[in-house]
């Protein structure tokens, strides 16, 4: 019987959830295209690059709010149990609490495992593909130089600057590269436009300029192009909020302890994106224990009531997460508890809640 019971819960859990984002992800797509197709018509752009767009668009955006998918449908699907009497004639055959949620738990183990391969890996390629597309078409023309200004230190002694980096054609606009020798600059090498070589893996500078700064006189030297090689890599050209995003597990901790030991200002940052990859797995859990324990009792509002409860929850959580993670982002907050502060908040409510759903 208890086998029968974890099969039917189990299959709600996985079904019910996969239905939420069947019916949610063509809803996101609807609004974006509403949002975007302006663009889009006016750059004519090919059906096949829109198509693998909303490709990507659909992986990032299930794992982008997977968690408040998740939680969602187990309040549904368990307040109707609840409503049907199915969770008290469970409870009532002499089944423990605990061993009531065991399937919510196996549930939560194979969304959890699948939110992990998805956020390590599959969610970086689409990442990747999904801005390089607004770079490519919706950001173009646009002169929010915030976002694309890109200003980084490379080592203890350079520091580059390109604005408005393309990395679908792997070229950048106004290049400079700053070179100190404890606080004197020696050397800037300045560029109109600068072009990555994947061939040979060479920069091509376009009117290039290099000035040598002396004691007295400057020594300028000028070329129509120069193809050379730099100490950085092409990921060092990228926006700062772009990079992290479009690397798997593996790329991004090389990335973060290369950035570490350049001495980054923008480590919180990568940090933050590397700790969300764990937490957010994790709280598939947290949230599926406060959601069976929000929606195993039989309200007086009936389903209305549990799903009220339960959007306000998920409100909640969607804040604390996004408030800590722009402070860790934006100051010296630590990006580890950033990042898990809100599963460590919501476990302990979770706790609480489970105790007072057993009484």
């Amino acid at each position: 019987m208890l086998q029968i019971i974890d099969r039917y819960i189990l299959k709600k859990y996985i079904g019910t959830f996969i239905t939420l984002l069947a019916l949610f992800i063509p809803i996101g797509i609807t609004v974006n295209l509403a949002e975007k197709i302006g663009k889009i018509l006016e750059y004519k752009v090919p059906l096949i690059e829109v198509l693998l767009y909303y490709a990507y668009f659909t992986v990032y955006f299930a794992n982008l709010l997977f968690p408040l998918f998740l939680f969602l449908s187990v309040i549904w699907f368990t307040s109707k149990m609840a409503n049907n009497t199915e969770v008290i004639a469970i409870l009532s055959s002499g089944v423990s609490y605990f061993r009531y949620l065991r399937p919510y738990i196996i549930g939560a183990t194979i969304v959890c495992l699948g939110a992990l391969v998805l956020g390590m890996y599959l969610a970086p390629m689409a990442s990747k593909g999904y801005n390089e597309f607004t770079y490519k078409y919706l950001k173009k023309g646009k002169s929010d130089r915030d976002q694309n200004n890109v200003f980084r230190q490379i080592d203890e002694n350079n520091y580059i600057y390109v604005n408005n980096f393309n990395i679908t054609n792997q070229t950048g606009t106004f290049f400079t590269l700053e070179h100190f020798e404890g606080n004197k600059l020696k050397y800037k090498i300045s560029a109109n436009r600068i072009k990555y070589n994947e061939a040979d893996s060479t920069y091509s500078l376009f009117n290039y300029t290099k000035r040598n700064i002396g004691e007295r006189d400057d020594i300028l030297e000028s070329k129509t192009q120069l193809d050379t090689v730099f100490s950085f890599d092409l990921e060092d050209l990228t926006p700062v909020a772009y990079i992290a995003e479009t690397l798997n597990f593996n790329e991004l901790n090389r990335f973060i302890e290369k950035e570490q030991l350049r001495g980054s200002s923008y480590i919180n940052r990568y940090e933050v994106v590397k700790y969300k990859r764990w937490s957010l797995p994790v709280s598939a859990y947290i949230l599926t224990v406060i959601a069976v324990a929000v929606s195993s009792k039989k309200r007086r509002g009936g389903m209305g009531a549990n799903l009220a409860i339960g959007i306000t929850i998920g409100m909640v959580y969607i804040f604390f997460d996004k408030v800590f993670g722009t402070m860790a982002e934006q100051s010296d907050f630590s990006p580890f508890i950033a990042t898990w502060f809100p599963n460590m908040l919501f476990g302990a409510l979770a706790i609480y809640l489970l105790n007072d759903a057993k009484r």
